[in-house]
């Protein structure tokens, strides 16, 4: 059957929670390959909850549903603070960006309890805020970043990782509500090693198949380019 939608390939799924600095607990999601170790794991970071961002917002739902299987990937999704999803609601109240650093630390807390392998974080919007304002803080291999808005991130937070090892990949939509490929050469001009991916006829929420694939694969390729190219058809069982 086509992959696609919805669709949710076998894995091993496990309701988590986090517990913060300051005493709230994160409710969230770990994934991990059915039948084997992980080779790499993404820290996923969700957009705007203020806006409908939230642990299922669908490019992070479809990591989940598909990565583990396809890539060999363990995928970490939670809510951040007064976040609300199927899964349930993370304690406390949204901070503007501000108080979710300590949900960032949490996140990392369990990877590193877990022993989980290379971990990424891979934000998206809102997510790319927090990956670019606290990621350098934590052992991580690096920073995807999808659709950054550069609202709360600041030029600064940009320029700091020019003296940081780790790699920053930036996926950039054509059509992007609030910065698009030209703009996003100039935000991050002071990161000459930021590998910029403009991608045609992308939006800001990455709707549809064919950018949901695009999207995927570009994280694969930093992640586990072995596992590439991600198959489009699966005929073994599905999740539950």
């Amino acid at each position: 059957m086509e992959i696609r939608g919805p669709l949710l390939l076998p894995a091993r799924r496990e309701d988590i929670e986090l517990e913060t600095i300051d005493g709230l607990t994160l409710v969230g999601e770990l994934a991990l390959p059915a039948e084997r170790d992980p080779v790499a794991t993404l820290v996923t970071l969700h957009p705007l909850p203020t806006a409908g961002g939230f642990m299922d917002s669908h490019i992070i739902r479809k990591a989940a549903a598909r990565l583990p299987a396809l890539a060999d990937l363990a995928v970490l999704r939670f809510n951040t603070r007064g976040t609300s999803s199927s899964r349930g609601t993370s304690d406390g109240a949204f901070d503007g960006g501000r108080a979710e650093a300590f949900d960032v630390a949490a996140a990392m807390d369990l990877v590193r309890e877990r022993g989980l392998p290379h971990p990424w974080l891979v934000g998206w919007s809102f997510g790319t805020e927090l990956a670019l304002k606290y990621g350098r803080d934590h052992d991580v291999e690096g920073a995807i970043l999808l659709s950054p808005p550069l609202h709360r991130a600041t030029d600064a937070d940009v320029a700091a990782w020019a003296d940081d090892h780790r790699r920053v990949i930036v996926l950039v939509p054509e059509f992007d509500d609030y910065l698009r490929p030209d703009a996003a050469a100039e935000r991050f001009a002071s990161l000459p090693d930021a590998v910029l991916i403009p991608v045609a006829g992308g939006k800001h929420l990455w709707v549809g198949e064919t950018q949901t694939r695009r999207v995927l694969t570009e994280i694969v390729a930093a992640v586990n380019p072995d596992a590439l190219p991600l198959p489009e058809e699966w005929d073994g069982p599905l999740g539950e």
